[in-house]
């Protein structure tokens, strides 16, 4: 088993309370580790968990554990934490797990889950959808579609979500969050396999040449998950295909990285919209 086999991968950091009298990590806490990774491979589903399982009527429940010890992780390692789904069954999934420090296999795992209905613990045949979004995964298919359009065409998914981001979550006035320039918007949406709808975005037109993007919202289950990308991408190349030359955008500042690491650079100072502490930010296209 090697880094090489896993597509997704958790990067976690031994903390001082995780290490035990003979000052490496306590056995139990690989499989806390391991669990923390499993949360970890479902936003790389682009499915949030409770939702998904309401959605399809059932529940997984772990029947098996397993672990096998090479070597011992110490504190303030930095650790990679491996998952993979190796197999499918009727109504049972088989994962393998492996949890790395550099490209050292330190512990080697298996989880086995059984899709049951959550009230009377009976098994389920594994959904269809939930099925093919992991195979898909597992053989490197994105897990979102991006759709492009009108308010007409995504406003009721992409003002759902910015209502949950926006208004519920970070508490701006929803008479701040509407405005006119929605209808004259070029919208993005990004729906999961299951048609959730997870993250959306606007483009307007600053001044001719200039895009502007703005209203960048991705469910709080999901961030971390490069759906927020997906959704910046697109918006993007709707304003290539315009022909504008270069695009700007008032960031948050706790999603200034982010921005960065898509290539775009801080112009001016940091100054406060809606109440939050935003900085312009600007890409050439």
């Amino acid at each position: 088993m090697t880094r090489n086999d896993f597509r997704f991968l958790e990067r976690l950091r031994v903390r001082w309370a995780e290490v035990d009298m003979q000052k490496i990590v306590f056995n139990g806490h690989y499989l806390m580790y391991i669990d923390t990774a499993v949360a970890g491979y479902w936003r790389a589903l682009a499915l949030p968990y409770e939702e998904t399982m309401h959605q399809l009527g059932g529940d997984l429940f772990v029947r098996r554990s397993t672990l096998e010890y090479h070597a011992s992780a110490g504190y303030d390692d930095v650790l990679d934490i491996g998952v993979r789904c190796e197999r499918i069954g009727n109504s049972s999934l088989l994962f393998a797990t492996g949890v790395f420090r550099a490209d050292d296999l330190l512990v080697g795992g298996e989880l086995v889950y059984v899709y049951a209905d959550p009230v009377a613990k009976q098994s389920r045949p594994v959904p269809a959808e939930l099925r093919s979004t992991m195979v898909g995964f597992e053989a490197g298919e994105s897990m979102v579609e991006v759709r492009v359009g009108g308010w007409d065409e995504l406003g009721r998914d992409a003002g759902a979500i910015r209502a949950e981001v926006f208004v519920q979550e970070q508490k701006i006035p929803a008479e701040m969050e509407w405005d006119a320039a929605d209808a004259a918007c070029v919208h993005a949406v990004a729906y999961n396999r299951l048609g959730m709808p997870v993250a959306t975005g606007r483009l307007l037109e600053h001044v001719p040449g200039v895009a502007k993007i703005g209203r960048m919202a991705v469910r709080r289950q999901l961030r971390g998950s490069r759906v927020g990308r997906a959704v910046l991408d697109a918006l993007m190349q709707a304003a290539r295909q315009r022909g504008d030359r270069e695009v700007i955008l008032h960031a948050q500042m706790s999603a200034e990285p982010f921005y960065r690491r898509a290539g775009f650079s801080q112009r001016g100072p940091v100054f406060e919209e809606a109440g939050i502490a935003h900085v312009e930010m600007v890409r050439s296209l």
